[in-house]
């Protein structure tokens, strides 16, 4: 076949007839992330298919994010270390309770940015 001709219809794979795709690894692992920590269970035949996980996985994501509500509010890394370097510039401590809180230490940084 040359780079100008086109597949005729009765030349074009039938994707209906063929077996759905497998999860990948990384997908059931999230998918088995998420049915942990909101305490539902995965359906069997939900780990078959890739599609239709993908869409319990998109059904139940705000599951996880829930759960996850104390972490979520800690300070990032990169947040720490900008805090830490304005303390040094300034010659001044960040008191242990900002780094407890995110909103905190944005507080923290914005009083005492330069």
């Amino acid at each position: 076949m040359t780079l100008h001709q086109t597949i005729r219809p009765a030349e074009r794979p039938d994707y209906a007839s063929l077996p759905p795709l497998r999860p990948t690894d990384r997908q059931l692992q999230y998918a088995q992330k998420i049915a942990a920590s909101s305490g539902i269970p995965l359906p069997k035949d939900v780990r078959l298919d890739r599609a239709n996980l993908s869409r319990w996985i998109d059904a139940n994501r705000h599951r996880l994010a829930r759960s996850k509500r104390i972490a979520d509010n800690l300070p990032t890394a990169r947040q720490i270390a900008w805090a830490e370097r304005i303390a040094r510039g300034r010659k001044r401590g960040i008191p242990d309770e900002y780094y407890k809180s995110r909103e905190l230490l944005a507080k923290w940084i914005d009083a005492n940015s330069w």
